[in-house]
């Protein structure tokens, strides 16, 4: 199993990297994991090009890696860390040996990257810090793997 985490931009704060590399280090006994970074476009004057060339980034990596793609998006489906769990393992026993999570820039992403998933994911309605959501995503996906398997890090 290959999971994949396509994200906007660097995490810069220590703590953030520490906490990831954690869960990265943790996830080696379910599954591959890597985070593969996209430069930030950064154009603060004009919005649409910046999510234009973004997602356009974001449609060439996921071309390239193939898998199942869920995007996380605030206008998605919520579910249990217990759901995902359930949803995860659905995925990949229809044979996904890939899953992509795809974290957009700043300013969100395009329609396009939005219909080339096949699940839309909201962690919650608030807005939380990109660098912050990666930590709390990889740790979830830790949590949901170690559900299927029933480990004891979920209580």
């Amino acid at each position: 199993m290959n999971i994949n985490i396509v994200c906007i931009g660097k995490v810069k704060d220590k703590y953030i990297i520490e906490g990831i590399n954690e869960f990265l280090k943790r996830m080696q006994s379910f599954a591959k994991m890597k985070v593969v970074e996209l430069k930030e476009d950064g154009n603060d004057n004009n919005r649409n090009i910046s999510i234009e060339k973004e997602s356009e980034d974001i449609l060439k990596t996921l071309e390239k890696l193939g898998g199942y793609n869920i995007l996380l998006d605030i206008q998605g489906r919520s579910y249990s860390s217990e759901e995902m769990a359930n949803e995860v393992e659905k995925i990949i026993v229809k044979g996904a040996s890939t899953i992509n999570f795809i974290i957009g820039g700043s300013y969100g992403v395009s329609q396009k990257v939005r219909d080339s998933s096949h699940l839309r994911l909201s962690f919650s309605k608030m807005t939380f810090p990109h660098q912050l959501m990666r930590l709390i995503l990889i740790e979830q996906i830790y949590r949901w793997f170690s559900i299927i398997n029933n480990g004891k890090y979920h209580k």
